[in-house]
């Protein structure tokens, strides 16, 4: 999965010389968070965010009048106050590599440009309804939380065995145990099998352990 697989393409955009007040309105006419700022159409030179507005309000808000505020704010342009050193990622960028981008940069969208042009916006939410997708959290089925020994062909094992009891893996992800050293714990989604069978199947696998079991029904 690629970033252009999940971003919003052709997003929403303000231009240098709006007023902040406009763009305001324009950010909750439209219910987003963040505003990428171009000239020329597509050329990306900066981005507002909600924090960003914030800096253009008087220190001291409560000193002014709703009015005041509205007319000071209606004097200020966004290019005043916009994000200039804006981080960006290209489309075809691998989703995770976006995720840990935000994460370590502390951010919650990335404009995606291609040759100079910006061509669509990841957000945070993007990322948030990728993860409930990998996890098939709308999938129904027995969720299965498996523990084992972080070794080639561990994960194939217990794949091969639910398969060949008849079961269907809708999801299967995995990640490093963070308790035990050396672990590899693994989330899957099983269809077509009876819970009890399952338990069965997996404790037959030599150092498997079934850290949580339940049913999951199909989420709205």
């Amino acid at each position: 999965m690629f970033v252009k697989d999940r971003m919003t393409p052709n997003p929403i955009c303000g231009y240098p010389d709006m007023a902040v007040t406009e763009a305001q309105d324009l950010m909750q006419s439209k219910g987003i968070r963040h505003l990428p700022i171009v000239i020329d159409t597509t050329k990306l030179v900066g981005l507002i965010t909600r924090t960003s507005l914030r800096t253009a309000l008087p220190s001291d808000v409560s000193r002014f009048s709703r009015f005041e505020v509205s007319y000071t704010l209606s004097k200020i342009k966004v290019h005043s106050v916009m994000v200039k050193d804006v981080v960006t990622i290209e489309p075809d960028t691998p989703i995770e590599i976006a995720a840990l981008l935000m994460a370590d940069k502390k951010i919650g969208t990335l404009p995606v440009v291609h040759e100079d042009k910006l061509v669509g916006i990841i957000s945070d939410s993007d990322l948030f309804i990728t993860m409930t997708s990998l996890l098939g959290a709308r999938k129904p089925g027995i969720r299965v939380t498996v523990q084992q020994p972080d070794q080639s062909g561990v994960i194939a094992g217990l794949t091969s065995a639910i398969a060949d009891a008849g079961g269907y893996l809708s999801v299967c992800v995995g990640y490093y145990s963070v308790d035990t050293p050396g672990q590899w714990i693994s989330l899957c989604k099983v269809q077509n099998i009876e819970e009890n069978r399952l338990v069965e199947v997996i404790n037959s696998i030599e150092d498997t352990t079934i850290l949580d079991i339940r049913q999951f029904q199909e989420q709205e």
